[in-house]
């Protein structure tokens, strides 16, 4: 009898290795061999989940938002404003040796996305979810008299999305002004000046 292969389980088998070896290694350690042989598959069977590495790492990248959104979802569930939105900047800032890793795998991706408009098309969508939730909680905090009287939301929502994402690139290039506790403070200080 033919043995019943669980294609999403593989599919799920070779990003989790590939997200392996992207924080142990690098990007430039990621072949389609080293991932294969961290799955535990011969070389020949990426071929038949993924056509090519730059795919493999989009799915590994939307692997990780999804996981990201996941945690963002429960940790919001019960708040509103900016009590949800620091939730959220917690589950996104690298504030942890596991949040570092997961920016790892963003700015990989990232590398790819210049080289391919179906990636930086990925991209835009996953991050025009994250806006309209900072958005969405920083119009709860208007309308709960949080935020200070100048704040113009639109803007500040791009400000966020773009402080967020800049946070994980910092993190990856590391030296000696980064630490996991900083980027905390650095996030009171945005909110601080948010706020009435």
């Amino acid at each position: 009898m033919p043995k019943i292969v669980d294609h999403d389980q593989r599919r799920r088998e070779l990003v989790e290795a590939t997200l392996r070896i992207i924080v142990d290694q690098g990007l430039a350690g990621a072949t389609m061999r080293d991932i294969a042989a961290e799955s535990g598959f011969a070389n020949g069977v990426i071929k038949s989940y993924f056509a090519s590495k730059s795919d493999l790492l989009a799915a590994t990248y939307l692997f990780v938002y999804e996981a990201t959104n996941r945690r963002v979802e429960l940790s919001t569930a019960h708040l509103r404003g900016l009590a949800a939105l620091r939730a959220f900047a917690n589950e996104v800032l690298p504030v942890t040796p596991e949040l570092h890793d997961e920016a790892r795998v963003v700015l990989s991706f990232l590398a790819e996305v210049a080289q391919s408009p179906d990636h930086a098309r990925t991209t835009r969508e996953t991050m025009a979810q994250w806006r309209t939730w900072i958005r969405g909680w920083l119009r709860q905090a208007d309308d709960d008299e949080e935020l200070a009287a100048e704040i113009e939301l639109e803007s500040a929502a791009d400000v966020l999305l773009t402080y967020l994402l800049g946070a994980q690139t910092a993190a990856i290039i590391g030296g000696e002004s980064f630490d996991f506790a900083g980027f905390r403070r650095q996030f009171d200080h945005v909110i601080a000046r948010l706020s009435r």
